[in-house]
């Protein structure tokens, strides 16, 4: 039995017609009538009583209505109940600068979509920093790129970057060409954060494995103040994709770094018993927004985490 065969046969009753009852819920008279007989098929009963001037509900039919109607009522009641007990709450997401660059505004977009009430409040700082805040109960999760095992949080692995080296068109030194090999790379000018920096480690790894060392001529931990320096032209950087996303596509040249060097997106967050409820959907969002920014290729060069 259907909640919608109760609606059906409910308003049939009340308007004595099935013709009238099918154009006024926008269905058909045979469908509506299908309904009907598959509704007292289940009872095994007569419910309606066709007349030369409409229907009638048999006595059968009769005590089937009242009942019919409270049950719609207490249908309707369940879910204005559900609509009004929307989820509310507060929730700190932190982020590090190149991936609020890719992820924010969808994600807040994500949110207020789906849960309006919950306010959010949203950090962005270096991956290190954020983990600091996210141990001291500052925030609820974050994305990271590396974390502490020892500490009690939930983390999921999100995706994967590849990096990218980025520069003016026609800085000395500056490769050409879809990808290019770390070692091809010791002459050129290089803008990196500084030693602190997860991404940093990654790359001084990365050139270790290869015998040589960058050509580092500047340190800014700073994205926007890093990029900006790229943009004049100072020197090169390497970063993952998402650092570009705020600049003119054909202002500077995005060469792929061939080789292993990858950096790792883990979202990590307080332990399951101690997330609001508003937190658990937050972290569910976030995860389904990065998922549908990597399958649109609006996340560059980012691939989901395969175990």
């Amino acid at each position: 039995m259907e909640l919608r065969q109760l609606r059906y046969f409910v308003r049939i009753v009340e308007l004595g017609s099935m013709g009238r009852a099918a154009l006024d819920l926008g269905v058909g008279t045979p469908a509506l009538s299908q309904q009907i007989s598959r509704l007292e098929g289940e009872l095994s009963t007569r419910l309606l009583q066709r007349t030369t001037t409409g229907v009638l509900p048999t006595d059968a039919g009769l005590a089937f209505f009242r009942q019919a109607q409270l049950a719609i009522r207490h249908a309707d009641a369940a879910a204005q109940a559900a609509r009004q007990a929307r989820l509310a709450g507060h929730v700190s997401i932190g982020l590090a600068p190149s991936t609020s660059g890719v992820l924010a505004l969808p994600l807040l977009e994500a949110m207020r979509e789906r849960y309006p009430d919950v306010r959010l409040r949203l950090v962005e700082s270096l991956s290190g920093n954020l983990a600091n805040l996210l141990n001291a109960r500052h925030l609820d999760l974050a994305v990271l790129f590396e974390t502490d095992g020892a500490r009690r949080w939930s983390v999921l692995p999100l995706l994967d970057e590849r990096l990218f080296v980025i520069g003016r068109r026609g800085l000395p030194g500056m490769p050409t060409g879809r990808s290019v090999r770390i070692s091809r790379l010791a002459s050129l000018p290089l803008v990196l954060p500084s030693g602190t920096h997860g991404l940093r480690a990654i790359l001084d790894a990365a050139f270790a494995r290869e015998r040589c060392a960058p050509h580092v001529v500047l340190e800014i931990d700073g994205l926007a103040v890093l990029m900006d320096a790229v943009r004049a032209g100072l020197a090169a950087t390497i970063q993952p994709g998402a650092a570009t996303v705020r600049l003119p596509a054909d202002e500077m040249a995005r060469i792929e770094l061939a080789g292993s060097a990858r950096r790792r997106n883990l979202l990590a967050s307080l332990s399951d018993d101690e997330l609001s409820p508003a937190a658990l959907a937050a972290r569910v969002v976030l995860r389904s927004v990065a998922a549908g920014l990597v399958a649109q290729q609006r996340w560059p060069g980012a691939t989901l985490h395969e175990p």
